[in-house]
Parts: structure tokens; sequence; C-alpha cells
């Protein structure tokens, strides 16, 4: 069953590239356009969305305050002429930002990000243990599990190490992404660590040795680890 859309932008030009584009992909269904956000938000208010595209500078109300102000929000991509507004964007959990004007290549991305994240949202979990999203960098990335090595804790956020990449950055706790893990291949060792089970190497005086040579500490808490991971 394709995703339900709708599009909200004050820029009838700007629509039918939306109409367009749309067209061109049998996942997505664009349900209504609204040339004013008021009646777009109404319309939010009052029927079942999975996916919105919607203009940021509008004469009414901000795209960014009419995601605001939604109860139950659904998947968002914003459109904008102004880059200056990504940062704010993505502090919503935008799954994409597309500034205008707006290529059918770029288009495609954020819609193809849109209808994984949704079957990513929708499947048994066990059907979803291969790859982790996150939002980074103002961006939705999705992260493959064969390539983290350990998840560290900083405060408010977390730092996703991986074995062949650079370390990714997200708002989000250790418990939070735990919460999204396979618990047969990611397991916590210490308030600030969770390591991947196949990556580690070795356990020697409570410090756990990984693929890449880095050491971390296991703490009192989580000491039942070691005799689970000697288990053959």
């Amino acid at each position: 069953m394709p995703l339900r859309c709708i599009a909200i932008d004050d820029e009838p030009p700007a629509l039918a590239v939306i109409r367009e584009y749309v067209s061109k992909f049998p996942a997505l269904q664009l349900v209504h356009t609204f040339d004013d956000a008021i009646s777009g938000a109404e319309y939010l208010r009052q029927h079942a969305v999975d996916l919105l595209f919607i203009d940021i500078n509008m004469p009414d109300i901000t795209g960014l305050d009419l995601v605001r102000s939604l109860p139950e929000k659904p998947m968002i991509i914003f459109t904008t002429a102004y880059k200056k507004f990504a940062h704010e964007g993505f502090e919503l959990n935008a799954i994409d930002y597309l500034l205008k004007p707006i290529s059918l290549e770029r288009f495609s991305r954020a819609a193809h990000k849109a209808i994984e994240y949704y079957d990513y949202k929708n499947k048994p979990r066990y059907e979803t243990e291969e790859s982790l999203f996150i939002y980074s960098e103002y961006r939705m990335m999705k992260i493959g599990l064969q390539d983290i090595e350990y998840i560290e804790s900083l405060e408010d956020y977390i730092k996703i190490h991986r074995i062949n990449d650079k370390p990714v950055l997200t708002l989000m706790t250790l418990k939070g992404v735990l919460e999204k893990l396979p618990t047969a291949r990611f397991r916590r060792i210490h308030r600030s660590y969770i390591v991947a089970v196949d990556k580690v190497k070795s356990i020697l005086n409570r410090k756990v040795t990984l693929v890449s040579s880095t050491e971390l500490p296991i703490s009192d808490s989580y000491t039942s680890f070691i005799a689970e991971w000697k288990k053959p």
C-alpha cells in the first residue's frame, strides 16, 4: 500500500513539481496539495498522513511552526529556498531537507529515504535488525549494524564508532539506542559503553579488547558479560 502524502506550499509552481515527482514513485500517493498553510494544518489534524512535503517560508505560518503544532506528526520532508533553516528542520526529526529548485535526482534520494524508513518503523523487529536509523549533522543516516564496533555515551549524546568509517554523533542515550538494537548482538558493558559482541577480540582483567585494538572497561554491574562471552 503506498504512503499517503500531502504537500503544502504557497507557490503553485512548487506544488506542481512535487505533484510531478511523486507521480513517478508507485510507493507514494499524493492525496492532497494545499497552497495555504492553515488549510493544510486543518487537514492534517483530521486525516492520517504518512509523509508531508512542506515549504518553510510561508506567509500565514512557517512550515516549522506548523509541524511543531501537530499533535501527531507524519514523516516530514521540508522544501525551501533557504538553506539557513536546515538546523531547525532537523531538530524536528525531518526525513530530509530539499533546497529549491529541486531536481528529480535529489527528490528521488529523499523519497527512497522516507520509504525505507517507513518500512523500518513498521516491520517486526526481527526484520529490521541489519540497520539503525539515526539523525546526525542535520540528516537522517542509515548505519549497518555490521559496521558498528562500539557505542560511547557523551552526556546527552552518543558516539557510534564504526569499523571502516568515522564515528557518528547523535542526540540519544545509551538506553535509548540499546532498545533499538538486537540483544544477541549488542551488550552494555559499562555505564558509558555498548559493544558489538562479534567485535570483541578478547577479555582480560575486566577489559574488553575490540578488533580495532580499542580497550574498554567492564564495570561491576556488567561483569556477567564476561561469562556469557566465554560460552561456546
